[in-house]
């Protein structure tokens, strides 16, 4: 198993976990652009956004729920939070298995950068 997310997912390589369930894992990121930066990862392997089907429609629903959890449970839901996917290598994507970056704490600026 090559990619960094399925192991983690897997608990082979150590994260910060906040949440986990049977569909999802959520971990602290570890180079944070926020006080709060937060990953929600499938636990199944989907490569990109590219990669979501219609049967996936459940999956992304939960993430983005368990995103808006995490950040109402500490405190930044009605201060503003920021959700992102990022796809492929020109808007960011680093890791190839789809993530849901979370971030909040600090004034975000649009547009990003």
């Amino acid at each position: 198993m090559s990619c960094l997310f399925c192991r983690i997912v897997a608990g082979d390589i150590p994260s910060t976990k906040v949440y986990e369930d049977d569909d999802v894992v959520a971990f602290e990121d570890i180079h944070p652009q926020a006080p709060m930066h937060v990953l929600v990862v499938p636990r199944a392997h989907v490569a990109t956004v590219n990669d979501l089907g219609a049967d996936h429609d459940r999956l992304v629903g939960v993430m983005v729920r368990r995103a808006a959890a995490i950040a109402r449970e500490r405190g930044y839901d009605s201060r503003g939070f920021r959700t992102v996917f990022n796809c492929n290598a020109d808007a960011g994507q680093t890791v190839f298995h789809l993530h849901l970056h979370v971030l909040g704490g600090r004034p975000l600026a649009w547009p990003p950068g």
